[in-house]
């Protein structure tokens, strides 16, 4: 194998060994399978490809200082695959056999998880879809979940520092009653327009207030959004929000460092009022928020003065990592360690 440059690697692909496999046929789900092919062998008619029978998931493991491996919270990815099963009609994957397809792929990829402290991680990408063939429009009898792992670096060039947003009106990456609590594909074809024109404008990504009223802020490109002022971790409640398990995590950690925290709807001019703001997701953990410019109404909305990270979004995004890397204790039962 190719020496990899851990220090320098991409949030892209890299072919790894192994990937696990399980079909769902005859109302059952199937043993978990290992398998070294990078393709799905799948019908032209299959559901996934015509009516969006798609569903994902988004997890890391890292390779702590004591050079064990660490998943953080599979089963709270179980939980919400499971949720947007239920919300798209696809028969649900037991948090069980989840929990072992995603430290099944981690073992068996082992090699490709990059050493403590050099700033990447490894992937776990988690998927299903229907597989059975349909050509009316109803959910299919067959189908295929996958779990594969690449190692990845950064999602944001620069690390943790702060990056601008440009809010985007022309369009919605999801309906208040559609499918924006579930992650399904669909949400981020719908996203991707509107981040080529956020890219292509010199930001970080695109910023989306709500699909109804367009008052309210909504999400960060696929990041959930939180401010903090007063001593108050705020972050948006709302029906078209996918609920992210980063943001939860960050909840409980700044209620345990004395934060009161906040889920409610957030008018756009209130982000005037923020001390400091971040998007976060699996992918960044924090990536703060140093401006968000509203060009149709000639608006900028300065939330880091100095260019540089807020003190709670810091020790935020660092107790997180510490606790995802085994640095410190895990209270909260979050993390699973592979020996």
């Amino acid at each position: 194998m190719k020496e990899i440059d851990w220090s320098n690697l991409s949030f892209g692909y890299m072919k790894t060994d192994y990937n696990v496999r399980c079909y769902y046929r005859d109302g059952k789900w199937g043993e978990l399978e290992l398998c070294s092919e990078e393709t799905l062998n799948i019908h032209m008619a299959a559901t996934c490809l015509h009516y969006g029978q798609e569903a994902f998931e988004g997890l890391k493991a890292y390779r702590g200082k004591d050079g064990k491996i660490r998943i953080f919270r599979p089963e709270a990815n179980a939980e919400r695959l499971q949720s947007t099963c239920r919300g798209i009609l696809m028969p649900e994957f037991p948090t069980e056999m989840f929990c072992e397809a995603v430290k099944k792929v981690v073992k068996a990829n082992e090699r490709f998880i990059p050493p403590y402290e050099s700033g990447a991680s490894l992937y776990i990408r988690p998927l299903l879809i229907g597989t059975g063939a349909q050509v009316g429009v109803h959910p299919a009898k067959e189908y295929l979940f996958v779990v594969f792992v690449t190692p990845v670096g950064p999602y944001f060039k620069g690390g943790f520092a702060t990056n601008p947003y440009v809010i985007i009106r022309q369009y919605d990456r999801a309906a208040p009653l559609g499918t924006g609590t579930f992650k399904v594909g669909g949400n981020y074809a719908a996203s991707l327009r509107a981040n080529k024109m956020a890219h292509d404008a010199g930001y970080a990504s695109e910023f989306y207030l709500d699909a109804k009223e367009k008052k309210y802020i909504d999400e960060c490109g696929a990041a959930n959004f939180f401010g903090i002022k007063n001593n108050t971790y705020i972050t948006p409640l709302s029906t078209s929000i996918l609920p992210s398990i980063t943001n939860r995590s960050l909840m409980q950690l700044a209620e345990d460092m004395g934060l009161k925290v906040e889920r409610r709807p957030i008018p756009e001019e209130e982000l005037t009022t923020f001390e400091e703001a971040g998007a976060c997701g699996t992918a960044a953990v924090i990536s703060p928020i140093e401006r968000i410019d509203d060009l149709e109404n000639q608006k900028s909305y300065v939330i880091a003065k100095d260019g540089k990270p807020g003190p709670i979004s810091e020790k935020l995004y660092h107790k997180l990592r510490a606790i995802q890397y085994g640095d410190e204790p895990d209270p909260y039962g979050w993390v699973t360690v592979i020996d």
